[in-house]
């Protein structure tokens, strides 16, 4: 069985695409930019203001699927410009104390002109 996963606490999707699905005991959810739920606009200002917004946005997602930051077990990060990448590495660890796997690349553009852009995998309860 698979579920999709939808909150308005996460910016809707701006394509075909879904927030998140979930099956069996995994979650995957699609990469979230630092787009504001409450305006659907992208927020303003540098890599540590932007990097803030896409983890509430992942929590949320989190949330809404009844799982949390401490279950996720990988992370793909888009960035672009790897000057960031300490700047972004403050707020990450912030958020996943747990050291989750990951990957963090940098790419030449992403939607709405973001700095940054995250995806995780996570367990279910």
């Amino acid at each position: 069985m698979i579920k999709k996963i939808e909150t308005a606490n996460a910016p809707a999707a701006i394509g075909p695409y879904s927030q998140a699905i979930v099956t069996r005991n995994m979650l995957y959810a699609s990469g979230q930019i630092p787009i504001d739920p409450q305006t659907g606009e992208l927020v303003s200002g540098d890599i540590t203001a932007q990097a803030e917004q896409v983890m509430k946005n992942i929590t949320a997602v989190l949330e809404a699927a009844g799982t949390a930051l401490d279950r996720v077990i990988k992370t793909t990060c888009y960035l672009t410009d790897m000057q960031n990448f300490a700047a972004f590495n403050a707020v990450y660890e912030k958020y996943f104390q747990t050291k989750p796997a990951r990957s963090c690349v940098a790419v030449k553009e992403l939607p709405k002109n973001a700095l940054v852009e995250v995806e995780v995998q996570a367990l279910m309860p």
